[in-house]
């Protein structure tokens, strides 16, 4: 999208690729917080889009079976020739991601990813193996795939908050959107408002796209199990800045006060310090623009300013082509200034409802995440920001075949107050009932 910090995909997994890697210069408190405001929000028109979807590998006809990590390496051995227009990275669990390079239209971002994952498929076909899309495993408990240094210190420190860290790591997936943070002025396509914006839609997007409410073959209570996990990892690693004030200030702030999760090393383990801040280590030691970078990689909040927005909160959509639905419906209410005033004003009422607390740990993410569209408020949300989004993709150059998509889920879900979650549940309820301990399908 633009010049950032990071330039990673999802921070939990793949390479990690720093603007500042070879800089080893130390920095101090007010450099850090000069660099994080002038970096991570990179104004101007809304012109490009991202988006990265993750995926679990299972097998093809077997889902519930687990994957030995030698025909996952086989898999991504053969995944590494072919040529592709999006970035593949694998996460820490095994999970496949695709991060689409900047897009100049919604309708060129779906075509670039939409024939990778074409690609993709063809191959882990060859070896018996395919894609699901769903928040969080239904079936398998977390194992780590990836044994590197990094991946050890990020354990070790989500180890300490409980296992939550560890099924984020290795056993959830996402569809995360990346927009351009907007015009430095104010108005409906400013990035003050995209970014409040962000915060307050978040929910709405959270409940209409639940597809997790299952751990172990069992359901949570939650239909995004995978938003629940990101709460009890806690606010200092997995929340947001209070959203009053300036955005680049809020930022600073927050990329200084939260902890530093480890100390990279060139030999031997990775330090993993204890309640110590990244402004801390300005005071007491030297830390580097390349560890600055690789610090903001390790923060998880719900929308991640990176020049551009990271929103991170919707869940892995089931479907070959699930995943283009919440894209187009969220490039529709923050790139097209008419939908954009609509999700305004429709989600500003439910502001009242978070308590001025930072996202996700309010009452209304944790009322999404639980309830999805069941929660009345968020149901009435849904619809009329659907509604609106369905008015502006022809506007955005969407094509029929896009505007149908979002209709469809339209119908499927949202009017009915439902959520992909809802249709797991109902297999397994279709299941249980006959035959105990019988599997849910793919």
């Amino acid at each position: 999208m633009s010049d950032s910090i990071s330039d990673s995909g999802d921070c939990t997994g793949g390479s990690v690729r720093t603007d500042f890697s070879d800089d080893r210069t130390a920095v101090t408190e007010a450099e850090v917080e000069a660099l994080v405001k002038g970096i991570c929000f990179k104004t101007g028109p809304p012109r490009t889009l991202g988006v990265e979807v993750e995926w679990l590998v299972h097998e093809l006809r077997r889902p519930q079976l687990p994957v030995t990590p030698e025909r996952l390496e086989a898999a991504y051995a053969a995944l590494r020739t072919v040529p592709l227009g999006s970035a593949l990275t694998v996460e820490p669990g095994g999970q496949l991601e695709l991060s689409s390079p900047p897009a100049a239209s919604l309708t060129e971002c779906i075509g670039t990813v939409s024939a990778d994952l074409d690609a993709v498929r063809t191959v882990l076909a060859e070896q018996d193996l395919g894609l699901m899309g769903v928040g969080h495993d239904p079936w398998h408990t977390p194992r780590r795939f990836l044994r590197e240094p990094r991946y050890d210190a990020m354990e070790t420190c989500l180890d300490r908050t409980g296992p939550a860290g560890r099924h984020m790591m290795c056993a959830s997936a996402s569809v995360q959107v990346c927009l351009d943070a907007g015009h430095e002025e104010p108005g409906p396509l400013g990035h003050t408002r995209r970014w409040w914006l962000a915060h307050q839609l978040g929910p709405v997007l959270v409940a209409a796209f639940a597809n997790s409410p299952m751990v172990g073959r069992r359901p949570t209570g939650w239909l995004s199990t995978r938003q629940l996990l990101w709460l009890e990892i806690g606010a200092g690693r997995a929340g947001a800045p209070p959203l009053d004030g300036d955005p680049r200030a809020a930022w600073a702030r927050h990329v200084l006060d939260s902890p530093v999760m480890c100390v990279r090393r060139d030999n031997g383990p990775w330090e993993v310090p204890e309640g110590l801040t990244f402004r801390e280590w300005t005071r007491s030691g030297s830390p580097t623009r390349a560890d600055l970078d690789y610090h903001v990689t390790t923060l998880f909040p719900p929308v991640r300013p990176r020049g551009h927005l990271e929103l991170r909160m919707i869940d892995a959509q089931p479907g070959d082509d699930g995943w283009i639905v919440p894209l187009a419906v969220t490039a529709a209410l923050f790139d097209d200034p008419v939908a954009a005033e609509t999700a305004y004003r429709t989600v500003k009422p439910l502001a009242e409802r978070a308590m001025s607390l930072p996202a996700p740990h309010n009452p209304l993410w944790i009322d999404a995440a639980r309830s999805g569209l069941g929660d009345p408020e968020l149901h009435e949300a849904a619809v009329a920001c659907f509604a609106a989004a369905l008015e502006a993709l022809p506007r955005l150059g969407a094509t029929p075949e896009v505007v149908a998509a979002v209709r469809a889920y339209r119908d499927r879900y949202v009017l009915r107050g439902r959520c992909p979650a809802d249709d797991l549940l109902d297999r397994l309820r279709g299941t249980a009932g006959r035959a105990q301990g019988k599997e849910i399908s793919a």
